[in-house]
C-alpha cells in the first residue's frame, strides 16, 4: 500500500517523472529562472531547495549528495561556490513561483520559478558609451604626445566612422499564410 506516498505524478511513470524533476533542478542552477507550468514547479521545488540546503553547508559529503542528484561536476561547483554562499543567511524561502497566466495550447497554468536571490547581470555599456570611451582613449593619446599630426586626425575619424556592413538576410517564412489566419492580438507570433 502506498500509504504517505502522495505526490505530483505529471502523467509519468516513476523514471520519466524524476527525470523531468531532475532536469528542472539542474536547469533552475544554471539559469535561476525557468519559465514552466505550475505543477512542475512545483513538484521540483523541494528538490531545488534540498540542493540550496546542502549547498549552505559545503562539506564533501554535502557535495556527494548533490552530485547523486545532479549528475554534473560542473553543476555542483556552480551549486556550491556560488549559489550556496549567497543564500547562507537564509533559513529557507529559496525559491519563489511568479504566475504568468495560461498557455495558449492547453490552458495551462504558466508561472516563473526562480531563486529568491539572483545573481547580478553586468550590464551592457549602450553604443554611446562605448564612442565616448573610444574618444576618451583617443585624448589621452594627445595629451600623452602633447600634439596631433593630420595623420592621427584621419586614423581616429576613420576608426570612428568605420562600421561593418551587414548582408541582407532575406526573411524567414512562418507556417506559410497559417500565422495570419491563427493569429490574436494578444500574440506575439
Amino acid at each position: 500500500m502506498r500509504h504517505g506516498k502522495k505526490r505530483m505524478q505529471l502523467g509519468r511513470f516513476t523514471s520519466w517523472h524524476d527525470a523531468t524533476i531532475t532536469s528542472l533542478a539542474k536547469n533552475m542552477i544554471i539559469c535561476q529562472s525557468i519559465k514552466t507550468t505550475l505543477v512542475r514547479a512545483k513538484s521540483s521545488r523541494p528538490t531545488v531547495e534540498k540542493l540550496i540546503t546542502l549547498a549552505k553547508t559545503n562539506t564533501l559529503f554535502a557535495r556527494r549528495q548533490a552530485q547523486k542528484i545532479l549528475g554534473e561536476h560542473r553543476l555542483v561547483n556552480v551549486l556550491f561556490n556560488d549559489i550556496g554562499p549567497r543564500f547562507s543567511k537564509r533559513n529557507s524561502g529559496f525559491t519563489r513561483i511568479i504566475s504568468l497566466g495560461k498557455r495558449r495550447g492547453d490552458n495551462a497554468e504558466m508561472v516563473i520559478f526562480e531563486m529568491t536571490e539572483l545573481k547580478k547581470k553586468e550590464t551592457k555599456k549602450p553604443k554611446a558609451a562605448k564612442e565616448a570611451d573610444h574618444k576618451s582613449e583617443v585624448g589621452i593619446e594627445k595629451a600623452a604626445d602633447g600634439k596631433e599630426t593630420g595623420e592621427q586626425k584621419k586614423e581616429t575619424k576613420t576608426a570612428v566612422k568605420e562600421k561593418p556592413v551587414d548582408e541582407k538576410k532575406p526573411p524567414k517564412k512562418f507556417m506559410g499564410g497559417l500565422r495570419t489566419i491563427f493569429r490574436k492580438k494578444s500574440d506575439s507570433l
